[in-house]
């Protein structure tokens, strides 16, 4: 069942439950209030969810897609910080709610997207009042902080195409994504990360599509992530 198809109250509860079981200490009846089917947002993806400077409107509660969230410089590059899938959650929604500051960074629908909006008051009495929902908000922020520290040391201590390597062989044998996407995952701009490219497929590790990567020599692209010259 997905979070598209969700057309009862009862439905949504159960799906909601299974991705969130944090919620399960929550009364009936504030379950109930949270989930009537026509409280869920279905977006297209490239949907802006949020904005820099925004005043935060309530906490995601992804039901089906990935949110994408990125910083921005004043020169127009991007850098994801990290996805957000169903079950997660955005720490720099959390951390807005908690410190009530405005956003900063951009959260934008990278797929087509099924979510519930918990209430900032309501988000506010379950940090305070239930242990469980806390833990869980607490547990994803340690979380997400580790990732964020590994991504820090990845772009102070590593070059480039160790990086662009390393990523290239986290996503299987074919990439369907284009040079600025994997550039602003990478912090970069296209034109390096296409000059790079270019250069692995004259040394035979990858072949070049339209929007399209295939992974030809995973030995040599592993040992030119590993390098440490």
């Amino acid at each position: 069942m997905t979070a598209l198809t969700l057309t009862s109250t009862a439905d949504l509860a159960q799906a909601l439950l299974a991705l969130y079981p944090a919620l399960r200490s929550l009364p009936t009846a504030q379950l109930a209030a949270l989930c009537p089917a026509t409280a869920v947002r279905t977006l297209p993806a490239g949907t802006q969810l949020f904005s820099e400077r925004q005043d935060c409107m309530g906490f995601p509660l992804i039901l089906s897609g990935t949110i994408k969230v990125v910083k921005s410089t004043a020169s127009g590059r991007e850098m994801l910080l990290y996805r957000v899938e169903p079950g997660g959650s955005c720490i720099i929604t959390s951390s807005c709610l908690l410190g009530h500051s405005p956003y900063s960074a951009r959260g934008i629908a990278e797929t087509p997207l099924a979510l519930l909006v918990l209430p900032n008051a309501l988000f506010a009495q379950l940090v305070a009042g239930n242990a469980l929902f806390r833990d869980f908000v607490f547990h994803l922020f340690a979380e997400r902080i580790a990732e964020l520290m590994q991504l820090v040391e990845e772009v102070a201590f590593h070059r480039l195409d160790q990086r662009l390597a390393r990523l290239l062989l986290t996503r299987g044998e074919t990439i369907r994504a284009t040079h600025q996407a994997l550039a602003e995952e990478l912090g970069s701009v296209r034109e390096i990360v296409s000059r790079l490219l270019k250069g692995f497929a004259e040394q035979g590790m990858v072949t070049l599509g339209r929007e399209q990567i295939a992974v030809i020599d995973r030995a040599q692209l592993q040992q030119l992530a590993d390098s440490h010259r």
